[in-house]
């Protein structure tokens, strides 16, 4: 059980795709994923999230039978092997829902429940976690989306809006993710880790996903995703001081301390226990 406000927690990330931005193709095998996924809980991760649909700007849509063949098998390996909540990163209430009965009690729509309708519904039913991330558009079409007229408050409208369909449908565990990288410029990304403070007020646990991400990149003038851990590491940080609860990464092992001592500094303040 997690205990929001005591400590940050981490959830890690396992891509079972050929082409996502970072680690596309690393655990595509059933193997490779699992033992990927047995890795991150060793390395403390509190949470696995699953997913085989990338979410890149300009990723193609896979079909559904496909999204399936890579994310059941390994949901049902870890399901058995590991103890931490089982995530499902998809869009898809048919692949949440085989999720589900794998073993996952988490659904992570980088939607926000606006692709597919019947999410809210299956969620409802199954007693999940939804993780309800703010995007605007498609992959293909997001980073051209973002005109905001108050970039805060519009993410805010959003979570206020979809909070209110999830509740009407009888969700009750609820996190919201703002959509770092999703629909957001570098500049917007930014001013986004400023400001995460203003949406504590909306009550529920905030995470964040940073991780290796393209502004990073271009801050520190680094291509490669897989050179950028520190420059997460610093991105990590001004969330933790504003108070988030769960950050999602890559690297688990080298976020783990970087959480311990943020959380030292500003959670418990100074406090070890």
């Amino acid at each position: 059980m997690l205990a929001w406000g005591k400590r940050t927690y981490l959830m890690g990330i396992v891509n079972v795709t050929p082409d996502s931005f970072s680690d596309g193709g690393q655990y595509f095998d059933l193997d490779l994923a699992v033992q990927q996924g047995q890795k991150l809980v060793a390395d403390g991760a509190d949470i696995l999230d699953i997913g085989g649909q990338s979410t890149r700007p300009g990723a193609t849509l896979i079909p559904v039978a496909e999204e399936l063949r890579r994310v059941i098998p390994v949901i049902r390996a870890l399901a058995a092997l590991v103890t931490v909540p089982i995530s499902v990163d998809t869009t898809r209430a048919v692949v949440a829902a085989q999720a589900i009965a794998a073993g996952a009690t988490w659904v992570n729509d980088v939607s926000g429940g606006t692709d597919d309708p019947e999410l809210f519904p299956l969620v409802a039913r199954a007693g999940a976690t939804f993780v309800l991330m703010h995007r605007r558009g498609t992959p293909q079409t997001m980073q051209s989306l973002t005109q905001y007229r108050d970039l805060i408050g519009d993410i805010r409208a959003f979570f206020t809006q979809q909070i209110s369909k999830a509740q009407q449908f009888g969700i009750e565990n609820i996190i919201l993710d703002p959509g770092v990288g999703f629909a957001k410029n570098t500049e917007q990304n930014l001013t986004l880790l400023r400001e995460l403070h203003q949406f504590k007020t909306l009550n529920y646990p905030l995470l964040i996903g940073v991780s290796r991400k393209s502004f990073i990149g271009q801050i520190l003038n680094q291509p490669d995703p897989r050179k950028r851990v520190w420059g997460t590491a610093a991105a990590c940080c001004a969330a933790i001081a504003q108070g988030v609860d769960i950050l999602r990464v890559h690297d688990v092992a080298e976020i783990k301390q970087v959480t311990q001592v943020a959380d030292a500094i500003w959670r418990n303040h100074g406090s070890l226990s």
